[in-house]
């Protein structure tokens, strides 16, 4: 391994703004932006891995495949999330080569389509939580119950069809996404989360779910051994008591001070609850040093200038 490696987790900011559409113009601007920054590390010494993630992105394949379900074949939800990681990876492929090119580095950038394997038994299948698609109408909804999907009421907008979000527990491409670091390639993985699927009679069989992003590339950075897991998202960094009038930064916490601040309720499940998740897993389970930041502030970061760090307790 390099003397500097890192496993940089982007959020869906990254490529789609608040208020914009996701035009395709649009995730090129946007991710040429993120693309800049990125540059700018790899620049500073670090070979990277880069995970991303696919909300947005999920959302409007599976509208597709909805609508035109009567003239061509569905789409599964796993067979989704692999067309976002091919549409997503060219666009930052495409991106950070660019921004790479443009800063004299000729590292190549390379797209891992990537499988993530989860329990078949994993409590989360039987009860779906995650909301996925479009919202309906309650006559609507009833009939898409009767397509076996399970649908609830999300937030007096509508109803919304809900998956299992299983927990990840290994990486299938793993071995060939360190061979390509080690190789000094950026390699972009686990988009979306990885495609998810169960180990079942000795081969990988994709089932409907959606994967956690940040808890994908937890279970990566730890294989890879990374010296930094960064989670990319849209604040500088972690605040206690987050858009209050007592918010407070936080610079440098052990883990068991996120524990505790996560425990207390300071970081709710819709927003900053499965980054700290992810980071306290990496960091319980050998990780070095997390890191919470915008993309921005990465290169800053990294140096201990700018974001959140998250060490193990001493």
């Amino acid at each position: 391994m390099p003397e500097k490696t890192a496993l940089l987790a982007i959020g869906g900011n990254s490529l789609i703004r608040a208020g914009q559409r996701g035009t395709i113009e649009e995730q090129f601007e946007n991710a040429q932006k993120t693309a800049h920054y990125i540059a700018e590390l790899i620049k500073a010494g670090f070979n990277l891995v880069i995970t991303h993630g696919n909300g947005p992105q999920v959302g409007a394949q599976l509208i597709r495949s909805e609508l035109a379900s009567g003239q061509v074949y569905s789409m599964p939800l796993d067979v989704c999330v692999a067309s976002t990681q091919g549409e997503i990876g060219y666009i930052l492929q495409n991106s950070i080569q660019k921004a790479l090119w443009n800063n004299g580095v000729k590292n190549p950038v390379i797209t891992i389509v990537t499988q993530v394997v989860v329990r078949e038994d994993d409590p989360a299948f039987k009860k779906p939580t995650k909301p996925v698609g479009p919202f309906y109408t309650q006559e609507e909804a009833e009939k898409k119950k009767k397509l076996g999907w399970e649908i609830i009421e999300d937030a007096g907008r509508g109803y919304r069809r809900v998956v299992p979000s299983p927990k990840p527990i290994d990486i299938v491409e793993k071995e060939a996404i360190k061979e390509c670091l080690k190789n000094g390639m950026v390699v972009i993985a686990v988009g979306g989360g990885g495609i998810p699927v169960i180990k079942k009679d000795g081969e990988y069989i994709g089932v409907e779910a959606v994967i956690d992003k940040d808890r994908a590339s937890a279970v990566l950075a730890k294989y890879l051994e990374v010296d930094y897991f960064i989670i990319s998202t849209d604040t500088d960094k972690v605040y206690l008591n987050f858009k209050k009038p007592n918010q407070k930064p936080l610079d440098i916490i052990t883990v068991d001070e996120a524990k505790k601040f996560y425990e207390e309720g300071h970081f709710p499940s819709g927003s900053m609850g499965p980054k700290i998740e992810a980071v306290i897993d990496f960091i319980e389970n050998g990780g070095k040093c997390a890191i919470i930041t915008s993309p921005e502030n990465l290169k800053d970061a990294v140096f201990g200038n700018a974001g959140t760090k998250i060490v193990k307790s001493k």
